[in-house]
């Protein structure tokens, strides 16, 4: 992922550095610059691998979360116990509104 540089580009940055710092600094700049760059890469190498190392799901929990499998009830609001309390709560509002599921409202009246 590093820049792609033409010649002509380093050789024109070459030659403002040489007319900007002068020969006796340019080296010194040079060199410098390289230092930089070269820290700032180990950094981001090391950076990267710690990344790497905390997000390592397998190795840290101890199982690959690509292997796991939808369940058909697989929310977070399934449990038997919730279940079973939507059923009772449907079934007393049913109830309290005399609500026949099997026909619709209008067949009701004319039974």
């Amino acid at each position: 992922m590093g820049a792609s540089w033409s010649f002509q580009e380093v050789f024109l940055l070459f030659l403002i550095g040489l007319i900007v710092l002068g020969p006796e600094r340019l080296p010194r700049v040079a060199n410098q610059l390289g230092t930089l760059v070269g820290k700032a890469r180990r950094m981001t190498r090391v950076m990267k691998r710690q990344l790497e190392e905390e997000l390592d799901v397998e190795k840290n929990l101890g199982f690959d979360p690509k292997k796991l499998v939808d369940t058909p009830n697989d929310d977070d609001t399934y449990s038997p116990a919730h279940e079973a309390q939507v059923e009772s709560i449907a079934k007393a509002a049913s109830d309290a509104l005399d609500v026949d599921t099997e026909k619709p409202r209008e067949q009701q009246g004319n039974s």
